[in-house]
């Protein structure tokens, strides 16, 4: 069954959303797949328009704050393609070989047009309507490595625009929220 979470488009509106790998594989505890996935964040920054305003890369999914001025859930999903064609075609070279099996296990089986999903289905987009929710949902994603046990401050954590607003080195610039 295809996912049931589709943005409700309003441009320069901005979502909270979440990428998740298939099964909830740890992938992103290796550079060489986080740098895939900021090159391609930076790509659709310069290229398509895409505002990134918030972001935490765990090591297996990621939650940004987003927008874009027409089609956001368009943006998405061509990141999401473009990334698991980038990530398969690392995998296979990589040692860790059991990745690659497990996405290809997990693959839904209407899915024919690739022998692997990185990606779970949808980005579950939450349109965010009001400066509380903003709030709320900048505290998730930067608290999240600290919940995890991974780091003792959100702006330690190298994969977070915590960073950013801590005056420490990034990972990649963000845009500024109007709110």
């Amino acid at each position: 069954m295809r996912s049931r979470y589709k943005f409700d488009i309003v441009p320069d509106q901005a979502y909270f959303i979440t990428l998740s790998v298939v099964e909830m594989i740890p992938i992103f505890t290796n550079s060489i797949y986080i740098n895939v996935l900021i090159k391609n964040f930076e790509f659709y920054r310069k290229e398509e328009g895409l505002k990134v305003f918030y972001y935490v890369i765990m090591d297996n999914h990621t939650h940004m704050i987003v927008s874009h001025k027409d089609d956001i859930g368009g943006i998405i999903r061509n990141l999401k393609s473009y990334t698991a064609k980038e990530m398969i075609k690392y995998l296979k070279n990589d040692s860790r070989k059991w990745m690659l099996h497990l996405m290809k296990h997990y693959k839904k089986s209407y899915k024919q047009k690739s022998e692997y999903q990185f990606w779970q289905e949808g980005s579950h987009p939450k349109l965010i309507h009001s400066v509380d929710m903003l709030e709320q949902k900048v505290d998730y994603i930067h608290f999240n490595p600290v919940k995890r046990g991974l780091v003792l401050e959100p702006g330690d954590w190298l994969y977070s625009s915590a960073r950013n607003y801590s005056g420490k080195e990034n990972m990649f610039e963000v845009d500024q929220i109007e709110v």
